[in-house]
């Protein structure tokens, strides 16, 4: 078929594994836009136009401050050039450079408000959700599992490391961002205050407990990751993965690799490899001379090589996939493990190939090596559910009147990234998709017209090379869901102007891509490499310290968290098995006499127990092995 038609077709990532064809029909653009028109125009949540105007706004204070830097360093050297030079006029526009360099520095493009260094957790806070209501034994023991992580964050976030928790604080099943932030006093739109609310948060529940919209709508103001395993021994590997990647891990060296998967007459893999995983390596290769940069495209990028990619003797730092991923109807036997799974070039493609998919065609979870060694890696993923999957269908293409279609019995999260994450020696993070992806996240147009369009995909790792935290580095696709979908609403709201329904098509299933994409892991992770020292910021040095936790040393948690479901932390019930009461909390300075007289007992003993527990671990480092 020409796809340069006007009526070409738009395919849509994944194949379906009980019968080897695409598992959604490939669409018309103009029938996607008119049943988009059809529909009643989107709720549009306020934090989305709010991100959209705070970034056209920093974009325009950036060329102002750009435009201010190239006069002063004009000016520098033409001070230099002079003869005699003016070591005071020298000095004075070294200052003014030095200025304007930290504001720069200071409005680059994220999400938290301004003059907050995202890369510092002293600054942007970390924190925890858990559900409001969840079993008080399997909360306390994941907390009690991700104790080294737990301890570490606390001594790199301090005062604003927050655990929102219980039912005054923690998330109800069924509430929107917006209340969620309310109910904990934080804005529902505009940047995060880490004063508030920190900037990284961690949900502790699987999809059911914490949903995945709940997620992506709460990304665009915080970077936000997600952990959930089904044994509590996955969540004590995964904290202790984190800490020996931070304190006392073996870095990876400085190795990038791009899997692209194309099979024979399969337009998406062509155009995924072609306008994504190609340019994107020719683009970082050119600006990363110190690093390693590999593709595997076409035949290269067959399931073999990509097991040799994920803990074998070619594991990189990062690495990029991008192909089909794995779908099955509800309930099918390998759902939730194989959902989600990476479509290597062994598939023939959709011609050659129209029966069952087999295993060999693909790799999930459980085909991993039990002896890899994916440590201090991450993995970026571009193919359909491979971070999870909804109960139900998210997206407005269905014809008005249709039910959400079913996408499972119950939300999950996709076997491959919780297999890569919660084994010894796993990985850092997982960045994937929650439902299906879509070409218009790299590319415009169709067919021969399509371009290239990756400045998201690079952006976002250029932060990861430079050792930023995945969540900060994913906000790059934050802005690009608040900015298309604002211009999504506007069009659609336009009464008096009926849009073009190709280009309405190609809007909403951009915008509706980027804010798929989610982080599973702790979102303030990062990679570290050979030769660099990943001590954390505020963890001070001396000849009498040590390593803070390991996987070979443990500590009680850094919060003894009540029964979630049931107690506020200042009603809780006598423990029989609980210690004795400490003594009387020392009133910090920063809280009025006033306030503190106000303040209930148990909140005043967890400041106390926190700001001890932060000067211990200010003093228990100065080597690593």
């Amino acid at each position: 078929m020409d796809l340069d038609d006007p009526d070409a077709q738009l395919y849509i990532n994944g194949l379906d594994g009980t019968n080897g064809r695409y598992a959604h029909p490939p669409l018309q653009l103009r029938t996607l836009g008119q049943r988009l028109l059809d529909q009643p125009p989107p709720d549009q949540d306020p934090a989305l136009r709010a991100r959209d105007r705070r970034d056209a706004g920093r974009a325009s204070r950036i060329a102002e401050l750009d435009r201010s830097r190239a006069a002063k360093q004009q000016a520098l050297e033409h001070a230099r050039d002079q003869r005699p030079p003016d070591p005071e006029a020298i000095a004075t526009l070294t200052r003014e450079l030095d200025a304007l360099d930290h504001a720069l520095l200071h409005r680059q493009h994220r999400g938290v408000r301004e003059g907050i260094d995202p890369t510092d957790l002293a600054q942007t806070g970390w924190g925890v959700i858990v559900p409001a209501r969840s079993d008080p034994a399997r909360t306390h023991a994941i907390i009690e599992a991700l104790t080294p992580l737990l301890e570490l964050r606390t001594a790199q976030a301090g005062p604003r490391f927050r655990m929102v928790q219980g039912l005054e604080a923690g998330y109800r099943l069924g509430e929107s961002k917006s209340s969620f932030l309310r109910r904990n006093g934080a804005s529902s739109a505009g940047a995060a205050d880490p004063d508030v609310m920190p900037y990284y948060l961690l949900l502790l529940g699987n999809p059911e407990q914490i949903p995945y919209a709940f997620q992506y709508q709460l990304d665009v103001q915080y970077a936000v990751g997600r952990l959930w395993f089904a044994t509590i021994d996955e969540y004590a590997n995964y904290a202790n993965n984190v800490v020996d990647a931070e304190l006392r891990g073996r870095p990876r060296s400085r190795t990038l690799a791009l899997f692209g998967a194309r099979s024979p007459d399969d337009p998406l893999t062509d155009r995924s490899t072609r306008l994504l995983v190609e340019p994107l390596h020719q683009a970082l290769a050119n600006t990363r001379p110190g690093w390693r940069t590999d593709a595997f495209i076409g035949e290269q990028a067959s399931r073999a090589q990509l097991t040799a990619l994920l803990g074998g003797d070619q594991t990189p730092a990062l690495l990029l996939t991008a192909g089909h991923g794995m779908m099955f109807p509800p309930d099918h036997p390998r759902q939730r493990a194989h959902q989600g799974a990476l479509v290597c070039s062994d598939w023939p493609g959709p011609r050659r190939w129209t029966k069952p998919i087999p295993e060999r065609f693909y790799l999930a979870g459980e085909h991993l090596d039990p002896a890899a060694n994916l440590a201090c890696m991450m993995l970026f993923c571009f193919a359909c559910h491979s971070a999870g999957t909804p109960r139900h269908d998210a997206f407005l293409h269905r014809a008005r009147g249709t039910p959400p279609r079913p996408l499972a019995s119950t939300a999950f999260v996709a076997g491959l990234p919780t297999a890569l994450l919660g084994r010894p020696r796993g990985a850092l993070a997982v960045v994937g998709h929650v439902d299906r992806t879509w070409v218009h996240s790299f590319s415009s147009a169709e067919g021969s017209r399509a371009r290239s369009q990756i400045a998201t995909f690079q952006s976002t790792f250029e932060r990861l090379l430079d050792g930023q935290p995945v969540g900060h580095a994913l906000d790059y696709f934050n802005a690009r869901y608040a900015e298309l979908a604002t211009e999504l609403s506007a069009q659609l709201d336009d009464e008096f102007k009926r849009p073009d329904l190709r280009e309405l098509a190609t809007l909403w299933s951009a915008s509706s891509d980027a804010r798929g994409y989610v982080v599973l892991g702790d979102p303030a992770v990062r990679l570290s490499f050979e030769g660099e020292t990943t001590l954390p910021t505020g963890l001070g040095e001396g000849p009498e310290q040590r390593p803070l936790v390991g996987a070979e040393e443990r500590h009680p948690p850094v919060l003894a968290p009540p029964p979630l479901s049931t107690v506020r932390p200042d009603e809780q019930s006598a423990d029989t098995t609980a210690p004795s009461p400490p003594p009387p909390a020392v009133r910090p300075d920063e809280i009025s006499e006033v306030d503190w007289e106000q303040t209930p007992a148990s909140v005043r003993q967890l400041v106390e127990l926190l700001r001890a527990e932060i000067y211990r671990l200010s003093r228990a480092r100065d080597r690593f092995d």
